[in-house]
């Protein structure tokens, strides 16, 4: 624990302590509601002061007094970034279910914890608490019964549902890891991370409903399973409830928790110990199982989650991610649980059944904070004012915008239009890695500036450096470089599931003595912070990270193919769309555009949909330098109109490729605006 001079002059500052007389506030265990004692009536300036100066003193008492423990921690941290060794509350345990629900029925049972909009507007569910932790408990049962114990993974492919909240809280009740798979993923997709994380269950749906349209997920389960020898169950629950062909493996999910007591002892789990695995991908073409633990990810993500979004007690939180990325995680379920929060499940899309479906679903719902991405914004701002406007938005008070670098013209139509110039627009950085927000404009004093576009200040805890070519800190304002973190905080991940020499050369070795994000950013006169963009080979698609390897290593599997690019591209809608440049074996018989089409269909296929990249260039050769390497700096400059702008060209084997790719894209570019 942090040295008693410290932790006296933190409760000084928090008012937690009588210092005169000696004695400790009453230790609370959980409020019910979010913990805003610690942090009320203090600066934004001097808390964060503090957060970096002495992290174990601010974060030792903040987790004391938002979580409910089963075991006092002893020892705050015990971090060595440069081997990528990451502990927080070392000796405490506890159980996040339990700080999700149990605290919070324990207070107001009858309070919703999930408003679940369904496809068709109008017909949302609302669920409370009491309600949450029985499903909780019963389908925990049915996991033990089936065999599934602390330790164990089990693999989540299922759309945004009750139930598979239930599923990722059942899982943390019982000790089990969770693995949820984006319910967009090819069955190919979903069985390379079964496969990795070695899952002993998978849970899914019969169907899942999206837009309008049905999908057919348990068929995707059923191909996937066919390669994961490891997974004994595959429980199924009902969503549309028509009959899909049963496999041998199924269990009837309502059934078996029919079956099963409305109550489960929750597992005593040190603060250490997994509590989910999430893939994402890298600059190498095999995603990557970030692995977050019990404590630090909860303690960082409900924090977050209240001081960002200025979260209070009675608020709707309406964030519209998918559960099956990190922001689903952190802010549709664990951020807004754990501090008794009404949270909304978003099931449908923007623009079902029309461009107003968000702003009607806001009125209806009365929803206080609503945060989603650019992408939507940008496709949003596209259709006339009027489909917001006809929708009464005065319950908003906080907008958010999440995945990618919001572009300013985006944010003036969401800022004005949407929230009518009088609710706060935090414009939020973070990552799967970073387990929740580390750059936004909130928390800040009162009446701060915010600024279009940028994320602007620090959380607590997060001390961004900017690093140059060498590996040296750039310091002062008015400067850009590679950022960086530059000591640990609770909400980071741990490792990469069996691979911890891979998780320490991508995040701890470019610089060493700090967390390397793999990002640049820019930092303004005034000490802004402004993200301009991936420095390696990621790109981002509608909010989604998506090595560029990932789809180079599916082109390279067609028989016709000895060689493939792919860059990322701007996109105004999408943000980035991939560009791939593809050689083909010299064969005068061979049907390009056929090609082309199996491609698409086999990116589709090992991936997903939003993976296909949205133009194919074919080329005799790329450009590559005397060591092999594809320039694949040259090829995005080419594809983005700049040839005339190249750089340095000296380390190339043969410019002449240069100027073969350059006529080649010139002429793919006349084809396409004759198309038009």
């Amino acid at each position: 624990m942090a040295a008693r001079g410290s932790r006296t002059a933190l409760l000084r500052l928090l008012g937690r302590r009588d210092v005169a007389s000696g004695r400790s506030a009453p230790r609370r265990r959980c409020s019910g509601a979010p913990v805003r004692a610690p942090l009320a009536g203090r600066s934004y300036a001097d808390l964060y002061a503090l957060s970096v100066r002495d992290p174990d003193a601010f974060w030792g008492s903040v987790a004391e007094d938002k979580l409910t423990w089963s075991r006092a921690f002893e020892r705050v941290k015990d971090c060595d970034v440069e081997r990528g060794r990451i502990g927080w509350f070392l000796g405490g345990q506890l159980n996040v279910s339990v700080n999700c629900l149990d605290v919070h029925v324990a207070r107001h049972p009858d309070r919703v914890a999930l408003i679940w909009e369904k496809d068709e507007p109008g017909t949302e569910v609302r669920v409370t608490y009491r309600d949450l932790l029985e499903t909780t408990c019963r389908l925990a049962n049915a996991l033990k019964r089936h065999g599934i114990r602390k330790g164990d993974r089990v693999a989540i492919y299922m759309p945004v549902s009750p139930m598979a909240v239930a599923a990722m809280l059942a899982c943390a009740r019982i000790g089990a890891v969770h693995m949820v798979v984006f319910a967009g993923f090819s069955s190919e997709a979903l069985a390379g991370r079964v496969q990795d994380a070695q899952c002993k269950a998978l849970i899914t749906c019969d169907q899942g409903v999206r837009g309008g349209r049905v999908i057919n997920l348990k068929a995707t389960v059923d191909a996937a399973v066919k390669s994961c020898p490891s997974v004994q169950h595959v429980f199924v629950a009902r969503r549309t409830g028509d009959r899909v062909p049963p496999g041998k493996l199924d269990v009837p999910l309502e059934e078996a928790m029919a079956k099963e007591p409305a109550e489960c002892v929750p597992e005593a789990m040190g603060s250490e110990e997994p509590l989910f695995m999430l893939y994402t991908s890298g600059s190498t073409g095999k995603p990557k199982g970030i692995v977050h633990t019990q404590a630090g990810y909860l303690l960082y993500a409900a924090l977050t989650h209240q001081y960002v979004f200025d979260y209070h007690a009675g608020d709707v939180f309406g964030c519209v991610a998918d559960i099956g990325w990190v922001t689903g995680h952190s802010y549709v379920v664990y951020g807004p649980l754990c501090n008794g929060a009404t949270t909304v499940l978003f099931e449908s899309t923007p623009v079902y059944p029309d461009p107003g479906r968000y702003w009607e679903t806001v009125q209806r719902l009365g929803i206080n904070q609503f945060y989603g991405a650019p992408t939507a914004i940008r496709l949003l701002l596209k259709y006339d004012d009027s489909w917001v406007k006809k929708y009464d938005r005065s319950s908003l008070k906080t907008l958010g915008s999440v995945g990618e670098p919001i572009n300013r013209e985006a944010w003036e139509w969401f800022y004005h239009v949407v929230g009518e110039s009088r609710c706060p627009l935090v414009d939020t950085w973070w990552q799967t890695e970073t387990g929740g927000v580390c750059i936004a404009p909130r928390p800040s004093e009162e009446g701060a500036e915010i600024r279009a576009a940028m994320a602007m200040r620090p959380f607590f805890g997060i001390q961004p450096s900017l690093m140059g070519d060498k590996g040296e800190v750039i310091t002062g304002n008015d400067v850009s470089g590679a950022l960086c973190i530059s000591q640990p905080w609770p909400g980071m991940a741990r490792t990469i599931y069996r691979d911890h020499d891979r998780f320490v050369d991508a995040y701890f070795k470019p610089y060493p003595g700090h967390y390397f994000t793999g990002d640049g950013a820019y930092r303004t006169v005034e000490g802004y912070y402004q993200i301009t963009g991936r420095m390696d080979d990621v790109i981002n698609i509608s909010g989604h990270r998506l090595g560029t390897a990932e789809i180079e290593d599916v082109l390279d599997e067609h028989p016709e193919v000895p060689e493939a690019a792919v860059i990322g591209i701007s996109h105004d809608i999408k943000g980035e769309v991939p560009f791939a440049f593809v050689v083909l074996k010299e064969n005068d018989s061979l049907d390009q555009k056929a090609v082309l089409e199996e491609l698409r269909s086999l990116v589709a296929t090992k991936i997903a949909r939003y993976a296909v990249p949205d133009h194919f260039l074919v080329v005799k050769r790329l450009p590559k330098t005397r060591s092999g390497k594809i320039m694949r700096r040259i090829l995005r400059k080419v594809a983005m109109g700049e040839s005339e702008n190249l750089g340095d060209v000296s380390t190339l084997d043969d410019p002449s490729a240069v100027t073969e790719v350059i006529q080649a894209c010139a002429q793919y570019r006349m084809q396409m605006s004759q198309k038009k």
